[in-house]
């Protein structure tokens, strides 16, 4: 299963989105409903998920799930 698929089923099943709402280039807040509070949380997710340490600095102009996922990538 690729990133960018891993990452929008583990946002769908936290967040309760149906997973066919959830498209890679889609805003992340906006289709989660999620403040930068719930991102942390969502972020801790991914770490666990994905095994790798993901630094704050690195998500600051990261708005997609496609962006997400490269990031994740450079990071598994």
């Amino acid at each position: 299963m690729s990133t960018i698929d891993r990452l929008l089923d583990l946002a769908a099943r936290h967040y309760d989105r149906p997973r066919s709402s959830l498209t890679p280039d889609a805003d992340l807040f906006k289709s989660l409903g999620i403040d930068s509070f719930q991102a942390l949380d969502l972020l801790s997710r991914l770490e666990e998920e994905f095994r790798c340490e993901i630094p704050d600095y690195e998500l600051q102009n990261v708005t997609t799930f496609a962006g997400l996922a490269q990031v994740i990538a450079r990071r598994a």
